[in-house]
C-alpha cells in the first residue's frame, strides 16, 4: 500500500479534538479524494499526512515508512504538496519550480534539475511565463506552478489541497487530466480534496467522506450512494451515470 492512515487522531492543543480515529489507504496508481463539509477536517487531515501538523496518535505510513518519524528532506523526497493558497513574491516562475527539486540536490541545481523544470513547465504549458515574477500571475496560474514545484520532486505520494479550486473549467480538466496520468503513469498515489462532487467522482477512484472529524464512509467512486451524500451534506440529491461516471445533482 502506498498509503495507509491508522487510528489518526488532531486536535489544537489536544484538546479541542478535530479528527478522530481516521483510517483510509490508497494503493499505488490510485486517486483518493477527501470530500465532505466546511470544517470536517480535510485541510486538517492533509497536513497531517505531510507531518505538517503533528497528530496526537495513529500512524501514517508511505511505503511502509512511518512518515511521523521522517526527517522533512526525507518526507519532501517521498511526498509532494500542493496547497490551496500559495506564497507570492518576486520570484520568477522557472525558479519558484526549481525549488522543488532542492530535497535531491545540496549545494547548486544539477543540468538534470533544469531539464526536469523544463519538462514540467512544457507540461503544463507554462514555459512562456517562465521569467515571470510569480506576484504577477493570476490564481489559475499560481496554482499551476504550484502543481509543477510539486510534480519535480518526483514524489511517491502527492497531497493537493482544492487543486481546482482557482481554475476555469478549461484548466481545469488540465489539471485533472495531468494528475490522473502521472498517477497512471508513473504508478504513485495522489490524495486530494475536494468540494466539487462531481470532479471528484469523476476523476478519483476513491472517495473518503468526512464528518464532524470521522470517516462516515470510504468507497469506491463508482459505489457512492445518494444516501451517503445527503447524510454527509443534509441536501437530498440523485446520482445519474453518464457514460459510466456518476453526476451528483441536487433535488431542491
Amino acid at each position: 500500500m502506498m498509503l495507509d492512515v491508522r487510528e489518526l487522531r488532531f486536535g489544537y492543543n489536544h484538546q479541542h479534538p478535530v479528527l478522530q480515529d481516521i483510517c483510509c489507504h490508497v494503493a499505488a496508481g490510485e486517486i483518493l479524494a477527501i470530500l465532505g463539509p466546511n470544517g470536517a477536517g480535510k485541510t486538517t487531515l492533509l497536513k497531517c499526512i505531510n507531518a505538517i501538523l503533528s497528530p496526537a496518535g495513529g500512524t501514517v505510513l508511505v511505503e511502509g515508512r512511518d512518515v511521523l518519524r521522517l526527517p522533512p528532506a526525507a518526507i519532501a523526497r517521498s511526498i509532494g504538496y500542493v496547497p490551496q493558497r500559495a506564497e507570492t513574491s518576486p520570484v520568477t516562475v522557472f525558479d519558484a519550480v526549481l525549488l522543488g527539486r532542492l530535497p535531491h540536490f545540496r549545494w547548486r541545481a544539477r543540468e538534470e534539475d533544469l531539464h526536469i523544470v523544463d519538462a514540467a513547465l512544457k507540461r503544463l504549458c507554462l514555459e512562456a511565463l517562465a521569467l515571470r515574477p510569480i506576484d504577477t500571475l493570476s490564481g489559475g496560474e499560481l496554482q499551476k506552478v504550484c502543481m509543477a514545484r510539486a510534480l519535480v520532486q518526483q514524489p511517491r505520494l502527492l497531497l493537493l489541497d482544492e487543486p481546482t479550486s482557482a481554475l476555469d473549467l478549461k484548466n481545469q480538466l488540465e489539471i485533472m487530466r495531468l494528475l490522473r496520468r502521472v498517477v497512471d503513469t508513473h504508478q504513485i498515489a495522489a490524495v486530494m480534496t475536494m468540494h466539487d462532487l462531481n470532479t471528484a467522482l469523476r476523476f478519483a477512484h476513491k472517495v473518503v467522506f468526512l464528518m464532524a472529524g470521522r470517516v462516515h464512509a470510504c468507497v469506491p467512486s463508482a459505489e457512492v450512494a445518494a444516501e451517503t451524500i445527503q447524510a454527509v451534506y443534509g441536501v437530498p440529491v440523485t446520482i445519474h451515470r453518464l457514460g459510466g461516471v456518476p453526476v451528483v445533482t441536487p433535488l431542491s
